[in-house]
């Protein structure tokens, strides 16, 4: 049977969501977990993409098939059971045989909070602790840029001068809850490292380094070189997937 796991996760100890050799992550504590209930037998997990170290999702999804006679509720609670306490699964539901995690994804949401007050050591790990106001108005107008069907080739950290970088931004926000700005991206998808890095851009935005009309000429540039930092892995949560 085919299952759609919804699960959530600290990213703080691990070195990303995806199998790497040698290195702690996500889906190879999930695997190993799959394994134990799946009789022995190496289960592959695939989720709707991977996640960089440091980074959290609050809802996650991914599909496994598991060949031994187990309920949608006895396979959560088996998961649980075996995954350490910074690994949760949510729920668990029986699916097509046909049905991929991946590819049948509709969209997906990021948010990105930053502390704009005092800098908090119990939340470094969860926050990007900034620590100095940002002009949040000019972060409103210059954030709309991004809205729209556009190639982010300049927010991508990788070379990708073969793979296509074209996607499609349906929703951006930027609120402020008490000293946290929280800047939201939900899209069709979204390649590595690009919302980090339209964060980064909109936090030189913030700082009154750059405009709107810049970050429009950065878009267009296709230019990795002109982004600028990009932001830390901590502040960055994969909050909402739809199918």
């Amino acid at each position: 049977m085919r299952f759609l796991i919804k699960f959530a996760y600290d990213g703080t100890a691990y070195n990303g969501f995806q199998t790497q050799p040698n290195l702690d992550t996500i889906q190879e504590r999930m695997e190993n977990a799959l394994k134990i209930i799946n009789n022995g037998k190496k289960t592959n997990l695939v989720a709707t993409g991977r996640t960089d170290k440091g980074v959290h999702a609050l809802c996650q999804y991914a599909h496994a098939d598991i060949d031994v006679d187990i309920n949608e509720y006895k396979l959560k609670r088996a998961m649980n059971s075996n995954l350490p306490n910074d690994i949760h699964v949510i729920e668990t539901k029986i699916v097509s045989e046909d049905f991929h995690a991946r590819y049948n994804v509709k969209s997906k949401e990021y948010k990105y909070y930053i502390n704009l007050g005092e800098y908090n050591p119990l939340e470094r790990n969860y926050v990007f602790q900034y620590n100095y106001i940002l002009n949040k108005e000019a972060m409103e107008e210059a954030i709309k840029v991004f809205l729209g069907t556009h190639d982010f080739r300049a927010f991508v950290t990788e070379s990708k001068e073969k793979e296509n970088c074209v996607r499609t931004i349906s929703f951006v926000n930027v609120e402020q809850e008490d000293n946290k700005l929280i800047i939201t991206f939900r899209g069709d998808g979204f390649l590595r490292y690009q919302v980090r890095n339209m964060v980064g851009l909109l936090i030189r935005v913030g700082e009154n380094k750059i405009s709107t009309k810049d970050v429009e000429k950065i878009l267009l540039s296709k230019d990795r070189t002109t982004t600028g930092k990009t932001a830390p892995a901590e502040g960055l949560y994969l909050t909402d997937v739809t199918y």
